[in-house]
């Protein structure tokens, strides 16, 4: 791992910057889920999680390991409330407003008995632990032999457009033409990569990839989405607020002669059974 890799994997999954600025609330994620109304051809992924479930049984329970702000477990609970749902996240701050039972827990030490669940959630979060492979065998350890783990992350193709808006703004910011890159969150454990990691616990791994392109006539989401970025700012290697202005007037000069401004993404939903 060279230095650069190490101290950006330091940075993305330091538990302390997670609980206690990343996600002390739900501020930031919902800025970077918000981005994808913009999105065309609309991804329905809480409801690609629930048809993934649809075979489990009624009463079985599902642990939703790094559940975020809530987005899953609260569609589960209207799709299927007949399962027995279990949110659990390692910053106490974010778990605020999820409904029904929560626990502050790593996904390294989950505290769910071995075969416990019927299925486990890992749905953009597993870049976000120092040890993805000790986590992806914590994952198999509680669910049952016939259960399943859904997984989701991010391409390293993803939001490439934004990756070039902030290299122009920081560049402008700094003088140097184009600026250092910005920090990947996904990028320890990118669509590419999930397939090997997850493949070392279940035999069967299936990829559903989800392309689609955000286009904006304001600059605002966009501006939002990289601002969400502030718990790594001292990663950029710019002044943050900065750059971020900076890009707002990078995008409102493209919006005016274009009309609208186009992101291309690229994620996915990983299906994993034994």
């Amino acid at each position: 791992m060279t230095e650069l890799s190490a101290a950006h994997a330091a940075a993305v999954t330091n538990r302390s910057r997670l609980a206690g600025s990343a996600y002390n609330s739900d501020r930031d994620l919902a800025a970077r889920q918000s981005l994808y109304r913009w999105q065309t051809p609309r991804y329905d992924l809480p409801g690609i999680v629930a048809e993934k479930l649809s075979g489990v049984r009624e009463r079985g329970r599902v642990a939703d390991v790094g559940c975020g702000n809530g987005k899953f477990i609260q569609r589960l609970r209207e799709d299927r409330p007949d399962l027995a749902l279990l949110g659990l996240d390692i910053a106490p701050g974010i778990l605020a407003d999820v409904p029904g039972p929560v626990a502050v827990a790593d996904a390294t030490r989950l505290p769910l008995a071995t075969g416990s669940v019927n299925a486990a959630l890992a749905l953009h979060m597993l870049y976000h632990v120092p040890d993805i492979p000790l986590a992806v065998r914590e994952l198999s350890r509680v669910v049952t032999r016939d259960g399943l783990v859904i997984a989701s992350t991010n391409s390293d193709r993803d939001k490439a457009e934004l990756d070039d808006l902030w290299q122009r703004a920081a560049g402008d910011v700094l003088g140097t033409g184009r600026g250092p890159a910005r920090i990947s969150l996904s990028a320890r454990f990118s669509l590419e990569k999930a397939s090997a990691f997850l493949g070392e616990e279940f035999g069967r791994v299936e990829t559903v990839e989800l392309p689609g392109t955000v286009t904006v006539g304001d600059p605002e989401p966009v501006v939002a989405h990289m601002a969400s970025y502030r718990a790594w700012a001292d990663q950029h290697d710019v002044p943050f607020d900065a750059t971020v202005e900076r890009a707002r007037a990078i995008l409102v000069d493209h919006i005016a002669q274009h009309g609208t401004f186009e992101i291309t993404c690229l994620g996915g939903v990983l299906v994993c059974r034994r």
